[in-house]
């Protein structure tokens, strides 16, 4: 047990990233039975549908699970309203300040952690009275920041300022990964692409095998002169967004077409450039018992490698 397990009611410091349409009740529910912590997303800004998958977790799952809300992308306090009433206990939020809403959560008895790629974005979440941080490096797919910060370097840059959870994220993928960011200062991990390969993940099979397929160089940074910048595989769609330099969120107007009807092409398909180390789907209930394995492995080796000085 560490601080984030006790603080989240979860056997294991592995947290599901709260992807667009993806991360809902089927995903999220998979997680937190493996005894990690699913998250719901509500990023896609089907308002309804959300709450429903909010509301569904009930009946999928006796252990914790969290929400994410995308503050910037709220129309309104509705969805903070449902989680309120549903009782969920953890919060990530993203996209702007979380100031803005900190203080209802906090009255709600609820843990907040705010998602920041920087240690300004950080510092300022801190001052804001978050209960956690999760460090986005820019290893990670989706939207990111335009200055590429390494996930490692974040995490220790971040630690020299502050004492609170660090839940690291962007490249994580396995036991090793989360050897390593535990060893940078982090307390947990929070994986995406890993969890959007697995057989619970909702994404058709050809987004599957593109990630499965992949290799570590297999990703671009796109739109870095202006909004959104993401991370996203090389496809043919995005070739072209890569050599004309920009992009507009219209680009991302197809992304369900892409997410379940398999279209490679009709949107850029979000993913970190963890790709590389994913070599096939595996049920959730798996990767997260393989990467606990690989990681008491690996803090077992390293207690076994110390040096004189």
């Amino acid at each position: 047990m560490n601080r984030i397990t006790e603080m989240l009611g979860c056997k294991y410091p592995i947290i599901q990233s709260p992807m667009g349409w993806i991360a809902r009740s089927q995903l999220a529910s998979a997680v937190s039975n493996a005894g990690g912590f699913g998250i719901i997303e509500t990023s896609s800004g089907e308002v309804d549908q959300c709450k429903d998958e909010i509301r569904k977790m009930a009946s999928l799952t006796n252990s914790p699970f969290g929400v994410n809300l995308p503050i910037l992308f709220l129309s309104d306090e509705s969805m903070l309203e449902v989680v309120i009433e549903e009782n969920v206990k953890f919060v990530t939020t993203s996209a702007g300040d979380p100031a803005k809403y900190i203080h209802k959560l906090k009255e709600a008895d609820i843990k907040v952690f705010h998602a920041v790629p920087s240690l300004a974005g950080a510092l300022k979440a801190v001052d804001a009275g978050v209960d956690g941080l999760v460090v986005e490096g820019t290893e990670g797919g989706g939207f990111k920041s335009p200055e590429e910060v390494g996930l490692h370097v974040l995490i220790q840059s971040i630690r020299k300022h502050t004492d609170l959870p660090i839940v690291a994220a962007g490249g994580i993928v396995d036991g090793i990964g989360m050897a390593a960011a535990l060893a940078a200062g982090a307390d947990g991990i929070q994986m995406g692409t890993r969890f959007v390969s697995s057989l619970e993940s909702p994404v058709h099979e050809n987004f599957k095998g593109a990630i499965v397929n992949g290799s570590e160089q297999g990703t671009y940074i796109l739109n870095k002169k202006a909004k959104p910048c993401i991370r996203a595989l090389k496809t043919e769609l995005t070739d072209k967004i890569y050599e004309e330099g920009l992009m507009d969120m219209s680009a991302l107007s197809g992304i369900k077409d892409l997410y379940f009807g398999g279209d490679m092409n009709a949107a850029p398909a979000l993913a970190g450039q963890s790709i590389g180390l994913i070599n096939e789907v595996l049920p959730v209930e798996q990767i997260i018992k393989q990467t606990m394995q690989e990681f008491n492995s690996v803090c077992d080796s390293l207690s076994n490698s110390k040096f004189e000085i």
